[in-house]
C-alpha cells in the first residue's frame, strides 16, 4: 500500500484530539443518527460522514476550512484532505 500526503496535511503543525467519542454531537443535538464518524485534524471536531444525511464532517469543512478530518471508526486509521481528495 502507498503512503500518500498532501500540502495541507505536511503543514498542520499538530493534530487535534477529537472533542467527543462514538457520537456526532451536532446529530445528537437534533435528534438524529449517523453512520460513521471523522474527526477534523485540525479542531478537533467530530461530524458524521458523508454517507450520513446531515454530512456533518464536509460541512465542518466548508464552514471552517478545515480540510484534514481522520476516521473515528473502530480498527481504522485513515485521513483524508477534502481539498485535494487524497487518502492516506
Amino acid at each position: 500500500m502507498v503512503t500518500r500526503t498532501c500540502e495541507h496535511f505536511d503543514a498542520l503543525e499538530s493534530i487535534a484530539q477529537p472533542t467527543s467519542k462514538g457520537v456526532c454531537p451536532t446529530c445528537v443535538e437534533i435528534g438524529d443518527t449517523w453512520v460513521h464518524l471523522r474527526a477534523c485534524l485540525v479542531c478537533g471536531q467530530v461530524g458524521c460522514c458523508d454517507r450520513s444525511k446531515n454530512q456533518h464532517a464536509r460541512r465542518h469543512w466548508e464552514a471552517t476550512s478545515h480540510e484534514l478530518i481522520q476516521s473515528q471508526e473502530p480498527g481504522e486509521s485513515w485521513r483524508y484532505c477534502f481539498i485535494d481528495e487524497v487518502l492516506f
